[in-house]
């Protein structure tokens, strides 16, 4: 079975033969059960968190009313913050321009920054499993994009002034997406798209709130490969994403 082989090239074959959670509720995911989604639960990050104290943004925003290869081409020569002088290249985002998912990392490492392509390698091979255990693809409804553009020195955490500089194109991003769900991958992403500190154990099973489009918080895949554990909790989140869609789309 197709979704077997996904999830165990995930780590989570054996987790869900555990007695205390009952079969259908984790394979099923194909068969959306709005009812059992915590949609009254949601919660302002606020209620949960203190506001991030980060850098203001950078006045005189490089992206207002761009389209999409005006961003593009903005992005590819940006100078706005120090990272320019050590990147290959800057690393817009990937996928379907009018699609349903928008899913958000921290910055491009170093085999992003060669290819010009948010997820490759061990973490974005992760990412493309996670996607297709819920019956998505790259590039099919789905957009990748990151906090950051240019890859930060030895893959550390971007800078507030960093992530400042780029919020913009983020920004800009969203609102040529127009997306139905958010999905912020890992603490750094979580924290640039809400402004607020942010703790993945208590953000995770909510929808929260991006200039009101709803945004779910969950672990970055490359965390996923070093905490082998978390990946059960990674598709829980899955699963709750899968669950919320349908009643998000207005159609």
């Amino acid at each position: 079975m197709e979704r077997t082989r996904i999830l165990r090239e995930m780590g989570l074959g054996p987790v869900w033969k555990l007695r205390a959670v009952p079969a259908e509720a984790v394979l099923d995911v194909g068969e959306p059960q709005p009812a059992s989604i915590p949609l009254a639960e949601s919660v302002p990050v606020a209620d949960l968190n203190p506001p991030l104290a980060t850098a203001p943004a950078m006045p005189g925003s490089p992206a207002t009313g761009m389209g999409w290869a005006e961003l593009a081409a903005a992005v590819s020569s940006c100078r706005r913050c120090p990272l320019c002088q050590t990147r290959k290249q800057a690393v817009l985002g990937v996928g379907d321009v009018n699609a349903d998912w928008l899913f958000v990392g921290e910055g491009p490492g170093a085999e992003e920054d060669a290819r010009g392509e948010p997820f490759v390698g061990q973490a974005g091979k992760l990412l493309d499993n996670m996607l297709a255990a819920i019956g998505l693809r790259r590039g099919q409804n789905v957009y990748i994009a990151n906090a950051v553009k240019c890859r930060p020195p030895e893959n550390r955490t971007p800078t507030p002034e960093e992530v400042a500089a780029c919020r913009p194109y983020l920004e800009r991003q969203i609102e040529l997406l127009q997306p139905k769900l958010i999905v912020a991958l890992g603490r750094p992403a979580a924290q640039t798209l809400l402004q607020a500190e942010v703790k993945i154990a208590a953000a995770r099973g909510k929808l929260h709130d991006y200039r009101g489009i709803p945004l779910v918080v969950t672990y970055h895949p490359a965390y996923l490969l070093r905490t082998l554990l978390d990946k059960a909790k990674a598709w829980e989140d899955l699963c709750f994403m899968k669950r919320s869609m349908p009643t998000l789309r207005g159609d």
